[in-house]
């Protein structure tokens, strides 16, 4: 039997870079453990901040993505939307480049993602609060 449900949640606030953020995810999702076969979606619901499916291990690579991303796209590089600050185009660019969604499958009540994979949350933005995370999960 197909099962839905969709639920919105506030993540803890963090600091610029890209954090690890799926223990944060699945404590919300007590229902995912009574899927079979499914999927979840996860979107961000900003447009300083972005989602994607990384490195769940190494710190270290978190903080070499920001550096590189820091790189392409600089703060003070010119822009002319600087009203919230040097931070807030870039933070936007940053996330158009890497997106605001992903999605994973679920597997016998578990992500299926690989042994050295979780979702990470890049924030952008030198100050943010929570960001809120729209949780849609399918499946049976």
């Amino acid at each position: 039997m197909l099962m839905q449900a969709q639920r919105i949640i506030t993540l803890s606030p963090k600091t610029r870079g890209c954090h690890l953020i799926t223990d944060e995810i699945t404590e919300q999702l007590s229902e995912m453990r009574s899927i079979f076969t499914g999927i979840l979606h996860v979107h961000v619901t900003d447009t300083c901040a972005s989602l994607t499916v990384g490195e769940n291990f190494d710190p270290g690579l978190r903080a070499d993505t920001e550096m590189m991303l820091n790189s392409i796209v600089p703060d003070g590089a010119g822009y002319r939307n600087t009203f919230l600050g040097p931070d807030y185009t870039p933070a936007h660019i940053k996330a158009v480049l890497i997106g605001n969604s992903v999605s994973v499958p679920i597997t016998n009540g578990k992500l299926n993602l690989g042994s050295w994979q979780g979702i990470w949350l890049c924030e952008h933005r030198n100050h943010a609060d929570g960001r809120k995370l729209v949780l849609t999960i399918q499946g049976d």
